[in-house]
This record gives structure tokens, sequence and C-alpha cells, in this order.
């Protein structure tokens, strides 16, 4: 610390603050913030980056709020940017929300004057998620432990495959990654709660989750899934709790567009809808009134459409069946279906 003219001058970790003369009151300003936010929380890691309009010294900003709350520490990271450190091990599966700042009134102090809100969460337990939406029969397997059926804090337990039947299904199951069904499982929970089909545990979704085990608020539907085979007669089959309930003749993409080999979830969904693209020989089309249309690739949906014949390659990508077909399937396709397209 030395003076100058009056003036003391404090050297602190490289950067240069001026204070005014003894007795003199600082005056405020607005200084706003742009935020960098990181999905996942890790200790020793910025759990938010800010930009500043204005250099600030970190002893001045005030801390930052997180619920469940996690220890940080403001560092200066450039000119006129902070980020606030981790400083523990967030428990794995929090959700958190994060009060991320955007406007301060700074002084010798700042205070905070306008916020928003992210939700974010820790790296997601994945076995831990399966096990609540086992419980409510969002998956086609079961979850047995001893701390009962409808178990809300991650216990000890078994999964147990419910349908021998859906043999397609069975190789993707893992309760330890993300996989497509337990994709497609948080996405038909959240449609039947109200909530953005994200398939990502985030903090609303995870609330919701842990306040229907608490009121044993179980799937009000049955565990559907279509297979779609490639093999001719192309054909599709609807499972409902691993019984057949629905056979079709289908058509499936051509070779210069076809359709997406894999399990995808159901993700958009039309009664109707005007369809536009592009041919492979550069034209475009245009066809309206396409009827009970569930997207579930990029593109690539089931959905009715008039053909001469069915069961071989003739759509750019969809699977197409007739207009009756496809409207018995619609109301059994909602958001989260897994669709298997075998070759």
């Amino acid at each position: 610390m030395k003076l100058v003219r009056g003036l003391v001058v404090i050297v602190s970790a490289g950067s240069l603050f001026l204070a005014l003369p003894a007795g003199a009151q600082p005056k405020a300003s607005l200084v706003r913030a742009s935020a960098e936010i990181a999905m996942h929380l890790e200790r020793g890691l910025p759990v938010v980056k800010l930009t500043l309009s204005q250099p600030e010294p970190v002893s001045s900003l005030p801390r930052l709020v997180t619920t469940p709350a996690v220890a940080t520490r403001w560092v200066a990271v450039g000119p006129h940017q902070v980020a606030a450190i981790a400083l523990q091990t967030p428990p794995a599966s929090a959700p958190y929300r994060i009060e991320v700042p955007a406007t301060w009134n700074c002084a010798a102090t700042c205070t905070l004057t306008k916020i928003y809100v992210v939700n974010t969460h820790a790296t997601l337990n994945s076995t831990w998620t399966a096990q609540l939406l086992a419980e409510l029969n969002y998956l086609p397997v079961s979850f047995t432990s001893p701390a009962g059926p409808f178990a809300v804090a991650e216990v000890p337990g078994t999964f147990h495959w419910r349908f021998n039947s859906l043999t397609t299904l069975k190789p993707l199951w893992n309760p330890a990654v993300t996989n497509p069904i337990l994709t497609g499982a948080l996405m038909r929970f959240e449609d039947v709660h109200g909530l953005p089909t994200t398939g990502l545990a985030d903090s609303a979704t995870w609330s919701a989750l842990l306040r229907a085990v608490q009121l044993h608020q179980v799937n009000p539907a049955t565990y559907n899934n279509v297979v779609v085979s490639q093999t001719q007669p192309e054909s599709l089959v609807l499972y409902q709790n691993g019984t057949a309930t629905l056979h079709a003749t289908v058509n499936t993409g051509i070779s210069q567009s076809p359709t997406q080999v894999g399990t995808y979830p159901v993700y958009l969904r039309y009664v109707t809808q005007t369809m536009r693209g592009t041919n492979p020989n550069g034209t475009k089309y245009v066809d309206p009134g396409i009827p009970w249309v569930s997207y579930f690739y990029g593109g690539d949906a089931l959905h009715g459409f008039i053909r001469a014949s069915y069961g071989y390659p003739q759509s750019l990508g969809c699977v197409e069946m007739p207009f009756a077909t496809a409207g018995v399937l619609w109301p059994h396709t909602p958001i989260g279906t897994p669709v298997t397209v075998l070759p």
C-alpha cells in the first residue's frame, strides 16, 4: 500500500484498484454481468463464470447462492472476468438451482439487484434415476430392494426384466449409463407430468420424480415400444407391456434416403402435418394432410401415407403405413416411446 497525492492505491493479485480519500463515500455504479454456467458441478472448477461491464474486486462480490448450498469462492480470471470456483465435491445426482447474478449495484461492496435462475445438476447418477423410473413402471424393468417398492433415496437393490418378448430392447439396457430406454422413460415421465420433454434429469424433472415416488404416482399407461423390420415384406409390430397388439406391413426409406437403424424415443407428434422437403433428384415436395405423425429420429417418423402397395422401401426415411393402421398406432406412440428399426 502506498500514498499517491492523497489517494490510497491498493495493489492486489496483479489488479489495480483506486480508493477514495478517507471520509469520502464511494459512488455506487450499476455493474452488469453476462454468464457462462457449468451444467455439471465439480470441485475445483467454475460453477459460474461472469464477464462484468466494469472491473470489480472479487472481495466486494456477494457469495454465489445455490440450492443445495455449494461452497464457492470468487477468483479473478481476467480484467473483466470472475469465476465462482466450487470448493467441495457436490453430492452425485443432486439437482441444483443457481441464482446467477445479472446486475449488481457496486460501491465499496456490491449488492445484487437482479438475478436469473438456472437449473443444473451434478453428474447424473443413472442408476438412481433408473431405480425411481422403474418403481413408477416407466421402464421395461422392475426394481426390488429391502427398502420396499417406493424407495425415494438411492438404495441397494436389483433390476429385473419385465418383458422377455422385448428382445430388441434387452441388449440396450444398462442402468449405470444413459441409454435410449432410460432417455425415453424420462421423456415419457416428463410428458405425463407436463414438463419439457428433454429426457434430461434437470431440477424440475428430478423434483417431480421424487414427488411422484413419494405419492406412488405410477405410469398411467402401458409400457409401449415399436419394432420395424426392413426384411421384406417390411413390417411393424407394436408391443404393449410385452404383448404384440398390432402387426402391420409398412414402407421404409429408399437407398438414397434410408431410415435410420437403431432405437430412438419418439420426440415429436402431430395429428396431421404438411410435410416438405427435397427429393433425391433435387426437386421439392409438399405433401399436405399427412396423418398420425410420430417423429423418432431427425426427419424419420411413423405416419400414414397412401401407396398402391406396402412392404418394401418407398419413402424418404419415414415409416409409412395405411391411414387406418396409422390411426390405430398413433395413440400408443406417445412422447418417449422407443422405436427400433432393424436392418
